[in-house]
């Protein structure tokens, strides 16, 4: 099982952490050892430009994809010594996701979609707890609608009180604003840091936008696969 947070405070430790796969005759090098420290409460942006190896770091991060060498620990966790079974029980308990796509379910509503990670960790309370954070995020009149009902920054809050639902203790976030204007994506930041200074959340993002890893406690820059001094 999942332990809880070392007493050192960390959530996340990362220690050389790399990604390599099959391409025609040579190896790739996609990530080459990655190693850091996230404690529990920070946000972390994690930047550079298209193809430096970002969002293959933050599948790694939530045991999506499994690394060529190196270790993931969340909350004291190695995550690659547990089974496929287990880092899926690890994310449901620990671990929440915002992507770019926004990633809804079209066939549920805005609550149904809020309710369905509560349902699954069998949470109590599942209707008025996922009710009370669509008001949070200012969709109270919008439980009905649909996803194809609702714009892109409606969809990206209904994403984010579903993320943050099982009041996990690491959200990792991908472009989070990427589909959305300027305005809009600015709104959704600002919802984000909110709820994760109330929940006492760990964030971790992934962004090409400046202002908004500026506005977290630190952060990490990728060129291709290595990280920058």
């Amino acid at each position: 099982m999942p332990t809880d947070t070392p007493q050192s405070g960390l959530l996340l430790e990362v220690s050389g952490l790399g990604k390599q796969v099959s391409s025609g005759n040579a190896p790739l090098q996609i990530l080459q050892d990655i190693a850091f420290e996230v404690g529990a409460g920070e946000a972390l942006a994690i930047v550079g430009a298209s193809g430096s190896g970002k969002s293959t770091l933050l599948g790694l991060l939530a045991g999506l994809d499994l690394p060529s060498a190196g270790s993931v620990r969340i909350a004291g966790q190695d995550i690659f010594a547990l089974d496929e079974d287990a880092r899926a029980e690890l994310r449901g308990d620990k671990v929440g996701f915002v992507f770019q796509s926004f990633q809804l379910l079209p066939a549920l509503t805005a609550l149904e979609n809020v309710m369905l990670p509560l349902e699954l960790a069998n949470a109590e309370r599942v209707r008025e707890r996922s009710v009370a954070l669509l008001e949070r995020v200012g969709l109270g009149s919008r439980l009905t609608h649909y996803p194809r009902q609702l714009s892109g920054g409606e969809q990206q809050r209904v994403a984010l009180a579903r993320a943050f639902a099982p009041e996990p203790q690491l959200l990792l976030a991908d472009e989070p604003t990427g589909n959305l204007d300027a305005a809009t994506g600015a709104s959704i930041i600002d919802l984000m840091f909110e709820m994760n200074a109330e929940q006492g959340t760990t964030l971790v993002l992934v962004t090409h936008d400046e202002a908004l890893a500026a506005r977290c406690s630190r952060r990490i820059r990728l060129s291709a696969g290595r990280m920058m001094a």
